[in-house]
């Protein structure tokens, strides 16, 4: 079951009343998880480029779609790589602003995930 997200704000996010201070991944299951940042700072040394390994990490099989809150100005972006490997896998990919994509998360239709940035 998806969690609505209440809100986010820099530094934070609101996911199903809970307040998490740091970026997380929703799974098709609906479970929050804390985001495994170091997957792209060990290649791109920032975690502001999602990299293939990241991507491997955060797939799941069944997905349609994935939803990435690239923060709340816009940094965060995919690596050729990992765009590559989600249009491989028939995921669609929606990149947006954390505050825009908070609310396409919660009005989106079908099996996805979400990855969500909460500062810059």
């Amino acid at each position: 079951m998806k969690p609505k997200i209440d809100k986010s704000s820099f530094g934070s996010i609101t996911i199903a009343g809970e307040r998490y201070s740091y970026d997380v991944l929703i799974r098709l299951s609906g479970n929050v998880e804390k985001r495994k940042k170091k997957l792209s700072r060990e290649i791109f040394g920032t975690s502001h480029i999602i990299s293939l390994a990241e991507a491997e990490y955060v797939y799941e099989k069944g997905a349609d779609w994935i939803i990435i809150g690239t923060g709340q100005s816009g940094m965060v972006k995919l690596s050729d790589e990992a765009e590559e490997f989600f249009e491989q896998k028939g995921c669609q990919v929606i990149a947006l602003p954390t505050p825009e994509a908070m609310r396409c998360w919660n009005e989106a239709k079908g099996m996805g995930i979400g990855l969500f940035h909460v500062t810059c």
